[in-house]
Formats: C-alpha cells, structure tokens, sequence
C-alpha cells in the first residue's frame, strides 16, 4: 500500500484519518494541502477516482468562491479554480494508487488492507 494523505494541519478529520492509518501500523505520505497542493497528475487522478470535481468541493465551507461555484454549471472551469485554491477542497484526501477518498471514511480503507 502506497498512502498518501492530502490534508491541513488544523483539520479534525486529517487528524482523525492519520490516528486511523498509525493505529493499523500502516504507513503513509502526510502531505499539507495548503501549503504544497496537488500536482496536475495526482489531481486529475483523485478526480477520476471520486467521481467529480463536485465531490472533491467542500461545500459547507464558508468562502465567496464556494458562493459562486453553486451556480457554475461548467466542471472544468470548477476543476480549474481548485486546482489553484485548494483550500477549497474537502479534506482529508485519501489516496491508494488509483483509489481515493475524501473526507474520514475509515470503511472504504478497511478494503483496501
């Protein structure tokens, strides 16, 4: 298993999800989304495996650019504008290879053992 962990510092479920991984003595990648991103690769890749660009958005996350993302009807300006922000989306980003998940969901990483 290949773990990465895409999270911010002061996020519970970051937090959460790596007590979650070090209690199973597996070993992860903890990456500060705020500070380092994604790149496109890992990016376009967590896309895929999550279903869209609307599952990856945190949504009850109070920003003007959320705001105006309701109302946009285009994914790919979407992707593009969290591409470049991505304190915009839900965290943690869990990936495994070509699986991922977002946010603490601690029974899909159970399949993955």
């Amino acid at each position: 298993m290949n773990i990465q962990i895409f999270g911010a510092n002061k996020c519970f479920d970051t937090k959460k999800a790596e007590r979650w991984f070090k209690e199973r003595r597996i070993k992860y990648q903890s990456i500060d989304l705020v500070r380092y991103g994604m790149s496109g690769g890992e990016f376009d890749s967590v896309l895929r495996a999550v279903g869209g660009i609307d599952q990856l958005i945190d949504w009850d996350k109070k920003a003007p650019e959320i705001d105006l993302m309701r109302y946009m009807d285009d994914s790919r300006a979407k992707e593009d504008k969290v591409f470049d922000n991505p304190k915009l989306l839900k965290t943690p980003v869990i990936r495994n290879g070509k699986q991922a998940t977002v946010g603490y969901c601690p029974e899909i990483w159970e399949t993955w053992q």
